[in-house]
């Protein structure tokens, strides 16, 4: 790894966490302490961060300084790492539905990797980039299926609940607005809570994508008990004693 994307991870995680510890630099980085020293030092002398015993924090003041020009991309990273995460889990040949929203439609670039899948969607921005790259693979590798309804501002597609129950598939995989032991899962979009309390029935395996910050927290509308859920994906960044909870319920969790 190049001594620049060192300094640009280190940051990145300090803008999350607040500090950072040496020890763990060196594990992640796969470097000695030496190294990941000499990087702070450089990062202290541009002014980036303040060195402290045994690793390093952020200046006082920069976090408001310098959040909003790293935090969209940390976020692009967190989706594409549960997205790629969510695309390993699709088996080939097989009929997956994807439902709305933006983790979901983070899958897509990643199921040119596969062969044969039927895609069944009820989101029209999905529904667009699985149609786009059918149009430049040749032979065409999938075959889409759009679920009609009303047009929402999500880009979901709502209302056509009959088409619904005719659907059979391998794999659900949609995004929760939250996931917790105790309260369920839970969306914040009614039109998108009444969907996937569908979708649970239509498939023998369900994955859940969620945010790591929405990992142990409720959205506004309940769905369905969590142990519906078979597959939790979410990023390293979610807290551990939802986790643990989750898992004694019997939801697998992957980490990315």
């Amino acid at each position: 790894m190049l001594r620049s994307e060192r300094h640009s991870r280190i940051m990145q995680q300090l803008y999350t966490t607040g500090s950072v510890y040496v020890a763990d630099l060196a594990r992640t980085f796969q470097v000695d302490a030496v190294t990941i020293r000499r990087d702070l030092a450089e990062l202290e002398r541009a002014g980036q961060l303040h060195r402290v015993h045994g690793g390093a924090m952020l200046r006082a003041g920069q976090m408001a300084e310098g959040l909003p020009s790293l935090r969209p991309a940390t976020q692009q990273q967190i989706e594409r790492r549960i997205a790629e995460a969510a695309a390993r889990f699709i088996p080939d040949h097989s009929v997956v539905f994807l439902g709305t929203g933006a983790l979901t439609r983070a899958v897509t670039p990643f199921l040119n990797k596969h062969t044969h899948l039927t895609i069944i969607t009820n989101a029209l921005d999905i529904a667009w980039d699985i149609a786009q790259q059918a149009r430049l693979a040749q032979p065409i590798m999938h075959t889409l299926h759009l679920i009609g309804g009303q047009a929402a501002p999500d880009y979901g597609l709502y209302g056509e609940d009959e088409a619904l129950r005719r659907v059979r598939a391998d794999l659900v995989i949609f995004e929760a607005g939250g996931l917790d032991a105790e309260r369920g899962l839970t969306h914040d979009n009614r039109d998108c809570a009444h969907t996937t309390r569908m979708l649970l029935g239509i498939s023998s395996q369900t994955v859940a994508l969620v945010a790591p910050e929405r990992v142990g927290r409720a959205g506004a509308i309940f769905i369905a008990p969590a142990s519906e859920v078979d597959v939790l994906i979410s990023g390293h960044e979610a807290p551990t004693p939802p986790l643990w909870d989750l898992s004694e319920l019997g939801v697998r969790i992957i980490l990315t």
